[in-house]
């Protein structure tokens, strides 16, 4: 998941934090569109990378696995300045930390019950919800009662199928986070020089997950094979697709980038059809465009 792409202009570190220079040289003989579609991709990549890993640790440890290596990769490039600002402020900070460990956690433990479409889907909820509220359409009613459908039609109504109860609880509640994360971004940045309120929040995140995190999943964090497949995790999640959306964000507007990032969902669906072999049934992929057709149609109308 990426959990961290959002569907619709990015949060303010997009546009400050800066790593992976030479990916975005190599990036511009590629149109913008196509370097989204690539993001995407490359986020749902990490989180089918971080599920194949849930065979050898639980989610809880997965997530501080990646969060941890994340945070490493980031801090070279952005160290926290916390220097004039005030209690309110690292609050702010804080809660913004707090709500990017629990947003990765829920959507993992999702993850491990559910298919990654299926888990997506759900989690998109959430974002729809802030883009939905930042509106006054009265369309946008139409949209909320589409992904709403979207949502009953993934539900385990007495027939079999991918999705279980604690699995959509689980990703909802990662939706929920991931809306928590979106506005809380705002008001980080806004109090934050530069990229340090992320790096700040990041540093929070892994503090809040470390404890959960080593005590399930031991020893076997510190095994190379295992910390080589975390860094892909990483990469896939954070990195790649942060360098992409920056160099698109340049190039096109942001009611385009937040169309494009809409399909996150069916890509989320091919990937785990593709690349972990989960097969939905026709009502689950009837669901998954209900999620990206009101998430377009929230975006366009936002």
């Amino acid at each position: 998941m990426t959990s961290e792409s959002l569907p619709g202009p990015a949060e303010p570190y997009r546009a400050r934090f800066r790593p992976g220079s030479a990916l975005r040289a190599a990036s511009g003989a590629v149109p913008p569109s196509g370097l989204v579609l690539l993001a995407v991709l490359s986020v749902q990549l990490g989180a089918g990378l971080a599920k194949n890993l849930f065979a050898q640790l639980p989610p809880s440890a997965v997530v501080f696995l990646r969060i941890a290596i994340g945070t490493a990769i980031l801090i070279p490039f952005a160290r926290p300045r916390l220097r004039g600002l005030g209690r309110r402020d690292l609050a702010v900070g804080a809660a913004f930390g707090l709500s990017l460990a629990l947003m990765n956690l829920s959507f993992y433990e999702a993850l491990a019950r559910l298919p990654i479409g299926i888990a997506v889907a759900i989690e998109f909820i959430g974002p729809l919800g802030v883009a939905v509220a930042a509106s006054r359409r009265r369309l946008d009613l139409l949209w909320v009662a589409l992904a709403g459908a979207g949502v009953i039609l993934l539900a385990p109504w007495g027939v079999a199928g991918g999705a279980s109860w604690a699995g959509i609880g689980f990703a909802a509640l990662a939706g929920l986070c991931w809306a928590a994360y979106i506005v809380l971004s705002a008001a980080t940045g806004a109090r934050f020089p530069g990229a340090s309120g992320l790096s700040f929040a990041m540093i929070v995140a892994v503090a809040v997950i470390a404890p959960v995190g080593v005590a399930s999943g031991g020893t076997d964090l510190l095994r190379p094979e295992i910390l080589l497949v975390g860094a892909g995790v990483g990469l896939l999640s954070s990195v790649i697709p942060y360098s992409l959306e920056l160099e698109a964000l340049r190039r096109m507007s942001k009611r385009v980038f937040g169309i494009l990032m809409s399909l996150e969902p069916a890509v989320a669906a091919l990937v785990g059809l593709f690349v972990l072999g989960e097969f939905l049934q026709i009502r689950e992929w009837a669901a998954i465009g209900c999620v990206v057709i009101a998430s377009i149609g929230a975006t366009r109308s936002g």
